[in-house]
């Protein structure tokens, strides 16, 4: 909901591509720099008690921008420092919470459970935009922001109401220096942990820019508003929701499929980018939605089941800066493209890439993975 109502609120303001690309960019920089900090506290401290500060910050900038709004007193620079703040609660949130997911299921679940809790979030990518939509046009920008502060009093209150005897602990690392240069060095001799990452930069950077690209569609292309924004949105939840209940139960994990998934992931988002109606635009995504959970799970699971537990938050922060931090860096590069070339071409620039990681993955990844915590063949 948010995520719909800082991209309108970004337009509204600057009516400019490039700042859309800029507030994503701001907002996972402190990821792309500082994301193996993030891994290294994740592996040394309780999770729980990380996500404990982390959500409650989170939820704490929610509310600021939503005063903000709600008084008229919103600038862009301060859309821009508030992303920048949200960015850095990241770098410490998302590794904690990615290995988190094992502590709560154990080994044996945790494919099942990251597709399932991959849908969660999906799921509210459906639900969020269509919410958001409606307060937009009814009522304002301002309680969408308020809303979602809000909403992480129940993380927290979720989190308090966990068995800590019940959770799958991982023993922490011995507290030494070089913890940081041993997690590059682990990541980089394991050509399964390196390859998975460098298929999920390409399509992390490019790819995943719809926060950027599909605002700049619906309003440029489409001549629509805040809601046709929300329809496409939540087209590529609703598939996404779909794919991760069709993949929850599957077990098996490997390369091969993640590649091809990443080329169906591909030929779907150029699909979008290119269809003559907002509907079939919206069709579109739907199936890009499938195929985006799917190869987001299937690199999720490859990176924890690959790695030794004492690495875990190490090399999931690495899945951060790749997923996340390379925002920074593909943000402001399809905000100026679509400007330039046109919104159809900023999206259709995801297509390519993501079937350019794939590629690499036809090169680099052919071996399956066994379900081992440890060791990959």
């Amino acid at each position: 909901m948010q995520g719909v109502a800082q991209a309108w609120l970004v337009l509204k303001i600057s009516n400019s591509g490039t700042a859309l690309g800029i507030v994503s960019a701001l907002q996972y920089i402190p990821i792309l720099i500082f994301g193996t900090l993030g891994g290294v506290v994740a592996d040394r401290f309780s999770k729980r008690t990380i996500l404990y500060f982390t959500q409650s910050a989170a939820g704490i900038l929610a509310l600021i921008l939503g005063i903000l709004v709600a008084t008229g007193q919103v600038t862009l620079w301060m859309v821009y420092i508030l992303a920048f703040c949200l960015g850095w609660v990241t770098v410490f949130d998302n590794p904690a919470r990615q290995t988190f997911v094992i502590e709560m299921v154990g080994e044996d679940k945790l494919r099942n459970a990251v597709t399932l809790y991959s849908g969660l979030v999906n799921l509210s990518r459906v639900i969020g935009p269509a919410i958001a939509g409606g307060l937009i046009a009814f009522i304002g920008l301002a309680p969408c922001f308020i809303l979602n502060g809000i909403s992480y009093a129940a993380v927290v209150i979720m989190l308090a109401r966990m068995h800590s005897e019940e959770l799958h602990i991982t023993p922490p690392p011995l507290n030494s220096k070089g913890q940081l240069r041993e997690g590059v060095r682990y990541v980089l001799s394991m050509p399964i942990l390196r390859n998975t990452l460098l298929m999920m930069a390409l399509v992390g950077t490019f790819t995943f820019e719809f926060q950027v690209s599909l605002p700049l569609i619906a309003q440029y292309t489409f001549k629509g508003d805040a809601s046709s924004y929300a329809f496409l949105s939540g087209a590529l939840g609703i598939g996404a929701v779909f794919g991760g209940l069709a993949i929850a139960g599957q077990k098996r994990t490997s390369p091969p499929m993640m590649i091809g998934i990443g080329f169906l992931f591909g030929f779907a988002v150029l699909g979008a980018a290119f269809m003559p109606t907002l509907v079939l635009s919206g069709a579109a995504l739907v199936f890009a939605g499938v195929c985006s959970i799917y190869f987001t799970s299937l690199g999720n699971s490859i990176l924890q089941l690959g790695s030794s537990p004492q690495m875990r938050g190490r090399v999931m922060s690495f899945w951060s800066i790749a997923f996340l931090g390379s925002t920074t860096i593909g943000g402001p590069v399809v905000g100026w493209f679509a400007e330039v070339a046109g919104p159809r071409w900023g999206l259709a620039l995801g297509g390519i890439a993501a079937l350019l990681a794939a590629g690499v993955g036809v090169i680099s990844l052919r071996r399956p993975i066994a379900p081992s915590s440890n060791s990959v063949p």
